[in-house]
C-alpha cells in the first residue's frame, strides 16, 4: 500500500511511524519543515486522567501508556520525564491570600500553591520538537519518506483517492491522510471536511533550569483581566511559559506565524511577577503557535465521508502532543487493517460535523 500523509506535525510523523511498524513505507509531504509550527511550539505537557469522562478518554489513557514505551522503542533523546504538577493563582498586586508556596519555593510569595494536580505516575512531558523529530527519524528509518512541498489537491480515480497534486508534480496513493493541524481547512476544498480553526497562542522559553514540576496557574492582571499561565520547566535547562491566547487570522504559511503586537511584553512582565527565576533569566525563545480546534472541541480521526481511501487526524488542541502516539497507532490499523482495535475512533467521526464551506 502506498500512503500520503499530507502534514509534517506531531500527528503526520505518528501516523507515519506507526505504519512502517506494519511494514507500509509512507510519504509525509511537509510545506515548511517536521514541527514547524504547533508541534515545535507547544508545552509538551501529558497526562493519563485529564481527560476522564470526555470522549478522549480512552485516547489518552493508551497515549500516555504508549509515550512511556517509545523512549526504549526509538533512539534518541526527546526530555520524556515523569513530573508533579501543582495549580495555583495570583494577582499583579496584593499578597498571597492563603495557603502559600512552600511546595513550589521558586514562585514569588504572591502566589498560592493551592493543591496537587497530578504525580509523577499520572504527568509528564516531553519537548515537543525533539519528540516529533524522533518519531519521523525512526519512520525514516523504517521505510518513510519525508518530501517538502505544498499540497494543491487530491487526484480521483474510479471515485477513491488515487494520489495528490502538489505544486510541482504529483504522488500516487492508494490512501491519503490529511495532518495538516489549523491549515486542515484548506483540504475542505477538496473534501468534505468540517472546520478545523487556529487558535493562536503565545510562549516563551527562557534559560532557566528549575525542579520537575509543572505549574497551571490563575493571574488577574492589574486591569482585572484573568489569564492562566502554564510552566513547564524542562530537562534541558530551560523553561516554557505559555499564555494570553487569541483568534488572529491563520496566515497560509506556517513559517510567518508571528506574535500578536505586545503579547510577548505582557507575558514576560506577568513571568517576572509569577517567579524571580524567570524574571532573572535570558530568553531563549519568543514564539506563537494556532492549536487546530473543531466546532465541538473533539478531534477529527477516521475516514472522510464520500471519498474511499481519504483520511482526516486533526483538532486535537491543547491535546496534541499527548494523543499523538494513540492517534497514529489507530490511524495505521484503520488503514491497513480497515478498523482500528487499539482504540475507538467512533467518537471522532468526521462525519459527525457538517462540513466547511468551500471557498
Amino acid at each position: 500500500m502506498r500512503v500520503v500523509i499530507c502534514g509534517g506535525g506531531v500527528i503526520g510523523a505518528a501516523i507515519a511511524y506507526f505504519l512502517t511498524r506494519r511494514g507500509v513505507r509512507p510519504i509525509v509531504v511537509e510545506r515548511t519543515g517536521i514541527a514547524c509550527a504547533a508541534s515545535g511550539k507547544s508545552g509538551g505537557f501529558l497526562a493519563l486522567d485529564w481527560c476522564d469522562g470526555t470522549p478522549l478518554q480512552a485516547l489518552a489513557r493508551r497515549s500516555f501508556e504508549l509515550h512511556a514505551g517509545l523512549p526504549g522503542e526509538i533512539g534518541g533523546d526527546w526530555g520524556y520525564r515523569r513530573l508533579t504538577t501543582y495549580s495555583g493563582f495570583a494577582a499583579a498586586t496584593g499578597p498571597r491570600r492563603r495557603g502559600g508556596n512552600d511546595a513550589v519555593p521558586w514562585l514569588a510569595e504572591s502566589v498560592t500553591v493551592d493543591r496537587r494536580l497530578g504525580s509523577p505516575a499520572t504527568t509528564a512531558q516531553v519537548h515537543p520538537a525533539r519528540f516529533t523529530a524522533a518519531l519521523m527519524q525512526a519512520a525514516e528509518a523504517g521505510g518513510a519518506e519525508l518530501r517538502l512541498g505544498e499540497v494543491t489537491g487530491l487526484l480521483r480515480r474510479e471515485g477513491r483517492v488515487a494520489g495528490v497534486e502538489l505544486a510541482g508534480g504529483t504522488i500516487d496513493a492508494e490512501a491519503v491522510v490529511v495532518a495538516m493541524g489549523p491549515w486542515s481547512i484548506i483540504a475542505a476544498r477538496w473534501l468534505r471536511l468540517p472546520a478545523v480553526h487556529g487558535l493562536k497562542g503565545h510562549s516563551l522559553v527562557f534559560d532557566v533550569t528549575l525542579p520537575a514540576e509543572a505549574l497551571f496557574l490563575d493571574y488577574q492582571d492589574g486591569d482585572g483581566a484573568s489569564y492562566s499561565p502554564e510552566i513547564y520547566p524542562r530537562d534541558d535547562g530551560t523553561t516554557y511559559v505559555c499564555a494570553i491566547s487569541s483568534d488572529s487570522p491563520l496566515p497560509t504559511d506556517p513559517a510567518t506565524v508571528v506574535p500578536d503586537e505586545g503579547a510577548i511584553e505582557r507575558l514576560a512582565a506577568r513571568c517576572a511577577r509569577l517567579s524571580p527565576a524567570l524574571g532573572q533569566a535570558g530568553v531563549l525563545a519568543q514564539q506563537a503557535c494556532h492549536r487546530p480546534v473543531t466546532a465541538d472541541g473533539v478531534p477529527l480521526i477516521g475516514p472522510v465521508p464520500g471519498l474511499a481511501g481519504a483520511y482526516v487526524a486533526t483538532g486535537h488542541s491543547v491535546w496534541g502532543m499527548l494523543n499523538a502516539p494513540a492517534t497514529g497507532e489507530a490511524m495505521a490499523e484503520l488503514i491497513v487493517d480497515g478498523a482500528a482495535r487499539s482504540v475507538d475512533l467512533s467518537p471522532f467521526d468526521p462525519g459527525r460535523l457538517p462540513p466547511a464551506s468551500r471557498r
